[in-house]
């Protein structure tokens, strides 16, 4: 089991958590809070596997993302009133699974033999689109088109990844390059409040 596979695993972790909370509030019943963490964790790879009709989809070919899901469901209805003062390490574990989900996308999107440019935007999707999916089904408009450079600090680190593999960077040095990246852009992004241009009106 390498480093990377247990910050998968890490990521997906805290996104069922992220989701699972999210449903909480909304006093969704068991079956629902189940649904929405499981769509949280595990929605952006899978929309990106249907996508470039990868088979098996990411959570059908490895079972430790429904056991880590079930783990983090009953996680948050245990200790959900303790889980509010570990904000900023979710932050850092979500931070961190962006950054791992986005590579690994992209990975498998070049695996695939895809340009690019659009396997760039399947690491995006893999990272950022979980998140969308839970807030579509929970009647919220996304974070990521609201405030917050998330989406942004996965597509930069994701072409800081492309960039330093045209130069023929060691895989694993450029995968811990570009994984930093994203992760700091993200946290100074959050601590700085920086946020995307609006389209003013008129």
């Amino acid at each position: 089991m390498n480093i990377i596979y247990i910050l998968d695993i890490l990521g997906t972790f805290a996104f069922a958590i992220s989701g699972a909370l999210m449903a909480s509030k909304k006093s969704f019943d068991l079956f629902g809070v189940v649904i929405i963490a499981f769509v949280t964790a595990v929605g952006g790879g899978m929309l990106r596997d249907i996508m470039i009709n990868a088979h098996p989809i990411n959570w059908i070919g490895d079972l430790n993302y429904i056991w880590t899901i079930l783990l983090a469901v009953v996680f948050t209805m245990l200790f959900k009133s303790k889980i509010e003062p570990l904000r900023k390490t979710f932050f850092l574990f979500d931070t961190i699974g962006i950054s791992v989900f986005t590579l690994l996308g992209l990975q498998k999107g070049l695996s695939y033999e895809l340009p690019s440019i659009v396997a760039l935007i399947m690491g995006m999707v893999s990272a950022v689109f979980g998140g969308v999916i839970r807030d579509v089904l929970t009647r919220k408009v996304p974070l990521i088109f609201k405030k917050e450079i998330y989406a942004s600090a996965c597509l930069l680190g994701g072409l800081t990844y492309l960039v330093l593999g045209f130069f023929h960077m060691n895989e694993s040095v450029n995968f811990i390059i570009s994984a930093v990246v994203i992760i700091a852009i993200r946290t100074v992004s959050v601590i700085y409040k920086f946020e995307l241009p609006k389209i003013k009106e008129g």
